[in-house]
């Protein structure tokens, strides 16, 4: 079978699947009434949205809750996620825990449920939480699940410039093309597309 494989491969390019994440700083941060912001950058292969709120410039690993309404992301014509929500309700919470593939076979921290769903003030004043919550960040799916399959329909703009508010880390399905070499090494694939290697395959 792995003679196969490799008497397959041994004239054409391959591909190595991996993932790559980019952060982009906007322009404003949050204030009391909320964010509307944009920024034009390039999707390429974006499977997941992630949005982080630090508090102040220095906060490069500690991210609260904003305790927003209505949160909705808008880009290339689609919402994430499909209708505006609460990020401190249920049906927020059980999304967060899809996303991170944390509903079946791996279980969320206690630190990380509690980021999720522990009001940080009500109407009148601010409450002193009783645990750590700075392990918030909120994922938005932007492809369906495909079991690893050759299939994507997440975001991708072709490297031109789209304005999703307000995100700062995008994750990319990145594939790393190789093709055959002399005497059985790898060199890496700066001549085919993507598309091209896997027509191949798939022809």
């Amino acid at each position: 079978c792995l003679q196969r494989v490799r008497e397959f491969y041994a004239n054409r390019p391959f591909v190595v699947p991996a993932q790559r994440v980019e952060a982009w700083a906007f322009p404003t941060s949050a204030t009391s009434t909320g964010i509307r912001t944009s920024q034009n950058i390039p999707l390429s292969h974006v499977t997941d949205l992630c949005l982080l709120f630090p508090k102040d410039a220095r906060a490069t690993t500690c991210y609260e809750n904003p305790c927003n309404h209505n949160m909705q992301v808008t880009t290339c014509g689609r919402n994430f996620p499909d209708m505006p929500m609460n990020t401190l309700d249920q049906q927020f919470f059980q999304m967060q825990l899809n996303a991170n593939n944390l509903d079946l076979l791996f279980e969320a921290t206690d630190e990380f449920e509690d980021a999720l769903t522990t009001p940080r003030n009500t109407a009148s004043r601010r409450l002193n939480p009783h645990t750590v919550l700075t392990s918030f960040m909120i994922t938005l799916q932007c492809e369906r699940n495909s079991n690893g399959a050759l299939t994507f329909d997440g975001l991708d703009t072709n490297n031109q410039n789209r304005s999703p508010p307000p995100i700062l880390c995008t994750i990319h399905d990145t594939f790393w093309l190789y093709g055959p070499a002399n005497g059985g090494s790898c060199v890496y694939d700066v001549t085919n597309t993507f598309d091209e290697v896997i027509s191949q395959i798939q022809g």
